[in-house]
């Protein structure tokens, strides 16, 4: 299976385990990453935090090398090795010279399949985790987010912080780390990416040597998720209110998911949107306000973030609610061509990084099954329409909105408002 540039190749070895490549000839690094088809929304409750854990326990110590090692090795090339723990996704990656290949595909399978999750370096961590979540409690504009996702998602994996919870932070034992790592680390959940300058069937050769102790049995399946939607808020002394304000949107592979990003766009995607043109430059309202989308593999999440002083706040979320009206019946070509130019260049610009390049060869085959080619992505940004826009609209701010405040929040409208204001 090749893509049409024949830069990408794709293997899959016997074990069932996938191999992506792409090769960038006029660059002298190469970024190599496994991505792990688990996050957060593959948790048991009593486990929530764990895949996060998990990530940041990876890197102290394997059968073949202690927490020190792994970075002496890695940074005595002048290589980087990172990781990152989201709702649907583990990754663990590093970039390095073209010649220090072998190390880091060594050392990436190293810690996917032998790591001991030694006690002490276990409690140590733990610790780690512990002051992170403390720092995320006491960044209002951060753990906002936290309360927005569990809102729309109550009781469900897909309302869970990414973080996990004090308490079952503190009680997680390694046995679970163990058992929560052979049910979901395996080469069916796995993707191996490479980009950079690289030869496809040596890194094929390295991945099936690193990584032949991955388990091959089928992970379990996630839990669907259930929008509910609703309202939560936290008082707090603070000089800002922070305001989510969201809606049920698409999954990667609606049709109306590419609408959905120039929706966000127009509305809040930089300096010229709506929101920022309106809420912070016409009214001096905010600091910073933006739309976002949060897609997943069955569903999403449509929202807008606005920081704000507490007697601003009344005048906020009425003037915020009037451009969600608006730009359901007044959308022009010029806005859209913006935004269309907005999103595609942020898609080629990423083309240049070797690590993006990964990430995104790697969520393609996991979301889509395929490597979805670039210029089939720019045309589907291309074929948007006004009407397509609007549509986009119309679906989702009719749905029952997500609020969640903290801070001096007492002037924001309350869900029924807001949802009543959006249906007139």
């Amino acid at each position: 299976m090749t893509d049409p540039s024949a830069a990408i190749r794709l293997t899959r070895l016997p074990s069932g385990l996938t191999v992506v490549t792409e090769r960038m000839e006029r660059v002298e690094t190469v970024s190599l990453g496994a991505y792990v088809a688990a996050g957060t929304r593959n948790e048991a409750a009593e486990v929530n935090g764990i895949s996060h854990f998990l990530e940041h326990m990876a890197f102290k110590g394997t059968a073949r090398r202690s927490a020190a090692a792994i970075a002496e090795e890695i940074e005595a090339v002048g290589g980087q090795i990172n990781a990152y723990t989201a709702r649907e996704q583990t990754a663990f990656y590093v970039k390095v010279l073209k010649e220090d290949l072998a190390l880091g595909a060594d050392i990436i399978g190293d810690i996917l399949t032998h790591s001991t999750f030694d006690p002490e370096e276990l409690e140590r961590e733990r610790g780690v985790i512990l002051q992170e979540i403390g720092q995320a409690n006491d960044t209002p504009d951060d753990i906002v987010f936290d309360h927005f996702q569990e809102t729309a998602y109550p009781g469900q994996p897909m309302g869970r912080p990414v973080l996990g919870r004090e308490f079952i932070i503190r009680a997680l034992r390694r046995d679970a780390f163990v058992e929560y790592m052979r049910r979901h680390y395996t080469t069916a959940s796995t993707v191996v990416a490479a980009a950079g300058n690289l030869e496809h069937d040596r890194v094929v050769d390295l991945v099936a040597r690193h990584f032949a102790d991955l388990p091959s049995a089928p992970p379990p399946p996630a839990e669907p998720g259930r929008y509910s939607g609703g309202e939560f808020r936290e008082a707090r002394d603070l000089d800002q209110v922070h305001i989510v304000l969201g809606f049920p949107s698409v999954s990667y592979a609606d049709p109306g998911f590419y609408a959905t990003m120039l929706l966000a766009t127009v509305l809040g995607g930089g300096m010229s949107s709506r929101l920022f043109q309106e809420v912070r430059e016409k009214r001096g309202l905010v600091y910073s306000i933006y739309a976002f989308t949060a897609p997943a593999l069955d569903g999403g999440l449509f929202g807008i973030y606005a920081g704000t002083g507490e007697s601003e706040a009344a005048e906020l979320m009425p003037v915020t609610l009037d451009e969600l009206l608006k730009v359901q019946r007044d959308l022009t070509e010029t806005e859209l061509a913006r935004a269309r130019a907005q999103v595609k260049a942020g898609l080629l610009m990423s083309l240049e990084s070797t690590g993006s390049r990964c990430e995104q060869l790697a969520r393609q085959l996991q979301v889509f099954g395929r490597i979805v080619p670039t210029g089939e992505t720019v045309a589907k940004i291309n074929a948007v329409t006004i009407a397509d826009v609007q549509r986009a609209a119309a679906r989702q701010f009719r749905e029952r909105p997500t609020l969640a405040a903290l801070g001096p929040a007492g002037r924001v409208p309350a869900v029924p408002a807001i949802a009543g204001r959006l249906a007139a």
